[in-house]
């Protein structure tokens, strides 16, 4: 016995089964946070005081740069999941949710590659 109505059946309504995957990847990239921040934090905390010829070597650093732009991408991709869910929960108008969903999407992905492209203008001398 099924729980769908017949009109939903007829109209293709239920699940999109994207849901466990959103989840999972949401959980993933919180997890893959927690080391990338801790190694952020210690990192900027060294960094307190110190002149800019010390920063621009500390950004030069290939497991700095690798690091930081991995932090970075990780950091903006969860950043994007989490308020995909609450437009998703919070925002009721289809035209408005799809709106604003779009809006989101360009502003964190034009913010993650102005972040890495500055990132890798330091690290590269540009």
């Amino acid at each position: 016995m099924s729980l769908r109505t017949p009109l939903s059946h007829a109209k293709g309504l239920g699940t999109a089964k994207e849901g466990v995957s959103h989840w999972w990847v949401q959980r993933v990239t919180a997890v893959a946070l927690v080391p990338l921040v801790l190694w952020m934090t210690f990192s900027i905390a060294g960094l307190v005081g110190a002149d800019y010829g010390v920063v621009v070597e500390w950004f030069r650093s290939p497991v700095n740069t690798a690091l930081l732009v991995l932090f970075l991408v990780v950091m903006f991709h969860h950043l994007q999941l989490g308020l995909q869910v609450v437009i998703e929960d919070y925002v009721h108008h289809e035209g408005a949710k799809m709106a604003t969903m779009i809006c989101m999407k360009f502003a964190v992905v034009f913010l993650a590659v102005l972040s890495v492209v500055s990132v890798m203008r330091v690290a590269f001398g540009g």
